[in-house]
């Protein structure tokens, strides 16, 4: 038997493949320090914990609307309007199992065979994944360190072709930290008011974990008369520690939030009924905690890095917002031949950590400063050794 060719055109996720290898190997004994996944090491709070058992008393356990309940709607509007600047209605907010799959629906529902999806580089794993099981094209949009993985409206203009259905943008984003000021965004949007066709998928799933001291923004408020071609991605993991919860929101034109639904009620149906309630107490809740979650944060960017870029042969922009590090490690080539050696032989001295080329990168590695402090110490003193 064979799969589906949707299935063929796609990869396995590297940053859960490096995660399960670094658990295997601690299963078995081997010290190992996994700087590999995107997860807050910080505890749900307790509001939040204290209204999911509050719905399991109630009894809250049966079906919902396939796309949220109300009571969540409301919530995530609020959300929505308080966080990111965006007034939307009810009627244009849906909920799912976290915001991959609201990522997942909105590009399947839309892209045809052979259309084309931009896609900055290096980029989150799943995004051209998921448009090549959708049947589309990925259109790289290549970043460099040196301009802080950035990229402007002129070198987005040079990638629009007549078959380009999205650009998929991620500030801050991940693996790169990257965080695009509001003259950035309204560049953009100068490009694609030339292109009509264009959609923008703006993933803001980290919007609270920006170090720039300024306010987030996001391209839904610098070019408000783009809002019909925006689906804007948000959620409570990252920024609420929840992301065994898996709940994601997503705010963008009703015709667009139907289809996903439409979708979404022959996937997986409704979101978990416990994990609504909750994130409804994660939105409407105390607040306040997340500005100091994310000062430690930025103490932890700070410490890994200063002590990344002193370590010869590996150097790293200071990411604005996220909790990543994409270390350049080009220097090291000539010893390793390419980034996944050099993950591995990491991995030899007790460091988890994803090759670059997992993200459409090369030379180099993602490290994730979501670990408590003494980790982040003894992984980088052995990332140095490694590497001496």
């Amino acid at each position: 038997m064979q799969t589906s060719l949707a299935l063929q055109r796609i990869a396995p996720s590297q940053t859960t493949a490096m995660t399960d290898r670094a658990t295997r190997l601690r299963e078995q004994g081997v010290d190992i320090i996994s700087l590999s996944v995107g997860e807050p090491d910080f505890a749900t709070p307790p509001h939040v914990i204290a209204a999911a058992k509050a719905a399991l008393d109630a009894g809250e356990t049966r079906y919902t609307a396939v796309g949220g309940t109300t009571r969540l709607k409301q919530a995530a509007a609020l959300h929505f309007a308080r966080d990111l600047g965006i007034e939307v209605p009810t009627s244009q907010i849906t909920v799912s199992a976290g915001g991959k799959q609201a990522i997942f629906h909105a590009l399947l529902a839309t892209i045809s065979e052979g259309e084309e999806a931009i896609v900055p580089a290096p980029w989150w794993v799943s995004y051209p994944e998921i448009v090549r099981f959708a049947g589309g094209k990925v259109v790289p949009l290549i970043t460099s360190p040196g301009r802080d993985y950035l990229f402007t409206g002129a070198d987005l203009e040079a990638q629009i072709g007549p078959r380009t259905q999205w650009l998929l943008l991620n500030s801050p984003g991940n693996p790169t930290g990257a965080w695009y000021p509001p003259e950035m965004l309204r560049s953009i949007g100068d490009v694609l008011r030339r292109h009509p066709r264009v959609m923008v998928l703006s993933d803001d799933i980290y919007a609270p974990l920006n170090y720039t001291g300024k306010p987030h923004v996001t391209l839904a408020t610098q070019c408000p008369d783009l809002a019909d071609r925006i689906l804007t991605i948000s959620g409570v993991s990252k920024s609420h520690a929840m992301t065994g919860f898996r709940i994601g929101v997503a705010a963008g034109p009703e015709w667009l939030i139907r289809a996903m639904e439409k979708l979404q009620s022959h996937s997986s149906g409704n979101p978990c009924s416990i994990s609504q309630a909750a994130a409804v107490a994660a939105f409407e809740g105390p607040q306040e905690f997340l500005a100091d979650w994310r000062e430690r944060f930025r103490t932890r960017r700070d410490k890994v890095v200063s002590a990344i870029n002193a370590i010869p042969g590996l150097s790293t922009p200071v990411p604005q917002g996220a909790f990543y590090c994409m270390v350049d490690a080009a220097p090291l080539m000539d010893r390793f031949g390419d980034d996944a050696a050099l993950v591995l032989h990491l991995l030899d001295h007790g460091v988890a950590v994803v090759p670059a080329s997992a993200f459409g990168g090369r030379d180099g590695f993602r490290i994730s400063f979501a670990a408590d402090e003494a980790k982040l110490d003894e992984a980088v003193r052995r990332i140095a050794e490694a590497v001496a």
